[in-house]
C-alpha cells in the first residue's frame, strides 16, 4: 500500500466508529419486536396486527419497516393503531427505517414523534403525492352525468386533504416547512438518512 492509499483508508475509520457509537446509544434499537418489509397492503397489516398481539407488554415498542410502497390507507391504519395504544396504555413507541422507507412508509412513519424516528445508515425516505387512476366514463341522462363526475370531482378534492393532513404530521416538529413538502413531492422527493437527521426529520441514523 503506497503513502498516497493510506490517508483514504484510515479516513474512514471515525466515520464507522462515529456510526456505532450513535449504534450503542439506543440499545432498544437492535432487537425491534415489530419487523414490517414488502409491500405495504393488507397481508402486512394481517402481520403487523399479529406481531403486535405477540410483542411482550412491557417497555418500548420498536418497529422496524423497509417498504417501496404501497397502499396509503393501510399505513394510516397502522400508524392510528399505534397512536391508539400510546394513548391508552402510554407505552413508548419507536419507529426504525431501514434501507428503504417509500410513499406508504413515509405515512406509516408520519404517525411516529419526529423524536421516536431513527434510520439505518444509507436509508432513504421518498416522499410523492399521492395517484390516482381512474378512467371516468360519461353515459346517462345529464344530471346523472353531472353528479358522477361531481362524485369523483370530491374523491379527488379528499384525497388531497388526506394528504395535507399526512405531510403536515410527518414534517411536524422538524426544520422542513410544510410548503416545501407540497412543492417536492410532485417530482419525488428522495431524502438520504444524514440528511433526514440534519432536517430534523428522524432524531437520529444508526
Amino acid at each position: 500500500m503506497t503513502d498516497a492509499q493510506q490517508p483514504a483508508t484510515l479516513s474512514t475509520e471515525p466515520q464507522e466508529a462515529e456510526a456505532a457509537s450513535r449504534a450503542t446509544r439506543y440499545p432498544l434499537l437492535a432487537l425491534p419486536q415489530v419487523v414490517l418489509h414488502g409491500p405495504v397492503d393488507h397481508d402486512m397489516y394481517t402481520n403487523f396486527r399479529q406481531q403486535v398481539i405477540n410483542a411482550p407488554a412491557d417497555g418500548a415498542l420498536v418497529v422496524s419497516v423497509s417498504t417501496l410502497g404501497g397502499d396509503p390507507e393501510v399505513a394510516r391504519l397502522m400508524g392510528d393503531e399505534l397512536r391508539l395504544l400510546r394513548e391508552y396504555s402510554g407505552r413508548e413507541t419507536l419507529f426504525l427505517g431501514k434501507v428503504a422507507v417509500y410513499s406508504a412508509g413515509a405515512t406509516f412513519m408520519s404517525s411516529f414523534p419526529v423524536d421516536k424516528r431513527f434510520l439505518t445508515r444509507g436509508t432513504r425516505v421518498m416522499i410523492h403525492e399521492r395517484i390516482i387512476s381512474k378512467t371516468v366514463t360519461i353515459q346517462g341522462p345529464l344530471k346523472t352525468v353531472i353528479a358522477g363526475l361531481k362524485a369523483n370531482l370530491h374523491e379527488i378534492e379528499h384525497s388531497i386533504r388526506i394528504e395535507e393532513e399526512g405531510f403536515r404530521d410527518l414534517v411536524a416538529g422538524s426544520k422542513i416547512p410544510f410548503e416545501e413538502v407540497q412543492e417536492r413531492a410532485p417530482a419525488n422527493w428522495y431524502i438520504e438518512a444524514e440528511e433526514a437527521r440534519d432536517l430534523g426529520l428522524v432524531l437520529d441514523v444508526i
